[in-house]
């Protein structure tokens, strides 16, 4: 392969966050499906047993905290994803900042209980300043969480840009049933505790409502109505505008138990390389 072709493939991202809106715990669900790890470690300071991929320092496997940033890779659809997971904590967002300025898109992870914090405010005037593309998934879905409208604007309202829902959750903490994917038109259904690859959940199609009322009830039809609020308040997805950093695309699950990271990932390979090589990319979704 030619070294043209080779750069046109890879696309390098970093994961930015607050702390503890579990960006680490995602690293390691993208690496654990994309086939690049086994086993998917954990942040829980000293009480792992494996600890997290990206947290190799003797500091970050005791304090259970990111504290430099670390570049893995993964390969997905013939795509080389060159993966870097950075420190939430403000005493070393220097790091985070240079790592900014190097890459091609960043996935902003969201505590869905507690919404864009205060770090996260601080990173996404960094990509501003450069326009660079933000993907956005918010976290923690299986907690009890706000709900997805008021994250949602209040997303938009912090980026200072239009949000384009493309998943949508059902239900959320313990009545937590799974997420529509608004561009395939299917629900994947929650499975608690499972780490299955994102395909092995079960999908049921949207076009089956009566089949999705029966089984999941009021959670659904609640989710239903908000998702059409939501979309029908949402601008047409627009890829030039994402690229541009004019649209950030939002996607809601959980990093830790569930598989439902696939659409991040097919997001994350729609990203172009840098402008001075003016790559050409897959569609989203």
């Amino acid at each position: 392969m030619s070294f043209v072709a080779e750069t046109r493939r890879r696309r390098t991202f970093a994961i930015i966050s607050h702390p503890d809106a579990g960006k680490t715990t995602l690293t390691e669900k993208l690496l654990l499906f994309s086939g690049a790890i086994q086993i998917a470690g954990s942040v829980k300071a000293r009480k792992a047993s494996r600890h997290a991929t990206s947290d190799w320092m003797e500091i970050e496997k005791q304090r259970g905290i990111s504290v430099a940033s670390s570049v893995m890779q993964m390969l997905y659809r013939d795509h080389v994803i060159n993966l870097l997971d950075t420190p939430g904590h403000k005493d070393f967002s220097e790091d985070t900042y240079r790592v900014l300025t190097a890459v091609d898109s960043a996935l902003m992870v969201i505590d869905a209980a507690n919404g864009v914090e205060a770090q996260t405010r601080r990173l996404i005037e960094v990509c501003r300043q450069r326009d660079t593309p933000i993907i956005t998934f918010v976290n923690k879905m299986d907690r009890e969480v706000r709900e997805p409208l008021d994250i949602l604007d209040e997303v938009e309202r912090e980026l200072g840009m239009p949000c384009v829902p493309m998943t949508w959750p059902v239900g959320q903490g313990k009545t937590f049933r799974g997420i529509m994917n608004l561009r395939t038109q299917a629900m994947t259904v929650f499975e608690s505790g499972s780490e299955r690859l994102p395909q092995d959940f079960e999908t049921i199609p949207l076009s089956e409502r009566d089949t999705l009322a029966k089984r999941f009830g009021a959670d659904f039809e609640t989710a239903m109505e908000s998702m059409e609020l939501a979309t029908g308040a949402s601008p047409t997805w627009d890829r030039e505008a994402f690229l541009a950093g004019k649209q950030t695309p939002v996607f809601f699950g959980s990093g830790v138990v569930l598989g439902l990271l696939r659409a991040p990932r097919v997001a994350l390979v729609s990203t172009k390389t840098r402008p001075a090589f003016s790559a050409s990319s897959t569609c989203l979704m």
